[in-house]
C-alpha cells in the first residue's frame, strides 16, 4: 500500500498549483532552502567558535571598520582629486580645509577614553567602541605622512609613506587576530608563564632582536617581528640596509660588508620597492610627477 503524503507534501502541492508550478520544481526550491540554512548554520558555529568564545568580535569589527574606512576614504579622495561634480568636496568651513586626520583622531581620543568605562564591558559596547576605534584609525594612518612631514605631502611621493603604514596596519592587525602576541609570549606553556622566568628572557631576547632590526633600518621587518619573533630574528641575521645606522657603525665604507649590503640594496630591495609601490599605486592612487 502506497504512502500517504506528509502534510508538509500536500501543502507544497498546493502552493504549486495556486503558482502554476510543478511539484518537483517546489521541491528543488526546498532543497535549495535547506542547502542555504545549513550553510547559514555551519557559518554561525564558525564564528562562535572561533570569534564569539575566544573574544575577538571587537577585533573583527575594528579589523573589518580598518579596512573599509580606509578604502572608502581613498575612493573619496580620489573622486575629489578626479573633481567629480556629484562627490561631497572637502570639509571647509570659513575656506579652512580641515583633513580627515582630524576627524580620526577625535574618533581615536573618544573610543579610547570610552573604552575604561564601566559601561563598555559588555561586549555590545566593546564592539561599537573597537568598529569605532578602527575608523579612527584608518582616517590617521591614511595622512601618516602629513602627521610626519608636517605638510601636506599626500599626493606626493612621501605620501606613500601612508600607504604603507596602513598595510602595517592591517598586517599587524590581522595577525593579532590569528592569536599572535607582542614578543612570541603566546607560545610559551601555562607552567612557563607561571614561573615568571621564561616569559621575561623570551621578552627580553626578542625585543633585541627586534631593536637590531630597527637599527638595521628594516622598520617593517622590525614592526612584524614585534608579533612574529621569527621575523624579527630573520631581520637580526640579514644583512643591514647601507644607509641604516647598524650599517655606518659596524660596517665601514669599503668592507665586505658594505659591499654585500649595497647588492642586496640593489638587487632584491630595488624589486621589493618596485613590487610594493605598484600596489600602493592601485590601491591609493598614483602620486603627481
Amino acid at each position: 500500500m502506497a504512502a500517504r503524503p506528509s502534510a508538509q507534501q500536500r501543502l507544497s502541492g498546493s502552493a504549486a498549483a495556486v503558482l502554476g508550478l510543478s511539484p518537483r520544481a517546489v521541491r528543488a526550491d526546498d532543497d535549495e532552502y535547506a542547502k542555504g540554512a545549513e550553510s547559514v548554520s555551519g557559518f554561525m558555529h564558525v564564528y562562535h567558535r572561533h570569534i564569539l568564545e575566544p573574544g575577538k568580535q571587537p577585533l573583527v569589527l575594528l579589523f573589518l571598520s580598518f579596512i573599509v574606512a580606509f578604502l572608502f576614504i581613498r575612493l573619496s579622495v580620489r573622486m575629489i582629486r578626479a573633481e567629480v561634480s556629484w562627490w561631497p568636496g572637502n570639509v571647509q568651513p570659513g575656506g579652512l580645509h580641515i583633513h580627515h586626520v582630524v576627524f580620526g583622531t577625535a574618533l581615536l581620543i573618544v573610543t579610547g577614553v570610552v573604552s575604561f568605562a564601566p559601561l563598555a564591558q559588555s561586549l555590545l559596547w566593546q564592539s561599537v567602541l573597537g568598529a569605532g576605534f578602527g575608523i579612527g584609525a584608518a582616517l590617521v594612518l591614511d595622512e601618516f605622512a602629513l602627521i610626519l612631514h608636517l605638510e601636506d605631502v599626500y599626493w606626493t611621493a612621501e605620501g606613500r609613506t601612508s600607504v604603507d603604514a596602513v598595510f602595517v596596519g592591517v598586517a599587524l592587525t590581522g595577525l593579532l587576530l590569528l592569536g599572535a602576541a607582542p614578543f612570541g609570549v603566546n607560545n610559551l606553556s601555562a607552567s612557563e608563564e607561571g614561573g615568571g622566568w621564561a616569559v621575561t628572557v623570551s621578552v627580553l631576547l626578542n625585543a633585541v632582536f627586534v631593536v637590531i632590526t630597527f637599527a638595521k633600518g628594516k622598520v617593517w621587518t622590525g614592526l612584524v617581528g614585534l608579533l612574529v619573533p621569527v621575523f624579527a630574528l630573520v631581520g637580526t641575521i640579514r644583512a643591514a640596509r647601507p644607509s641604516s645606522l647598524w650599517a655606518r657603525r659596524f660596517y665601514g665604507t669599503d668592507t665586505y660588508r658594505m659591499h654585500r649590503a649595497l647588492h642586496r640594496e640593489a638587487g632584491f630591495r630595488r624589486r621589493v620597492t618596485r613590487a610594493r609601490t605598484a600596489l600602493s599605486d592601485a590601491v591609493a592612487g598614483k602620486p603627481d610627477a
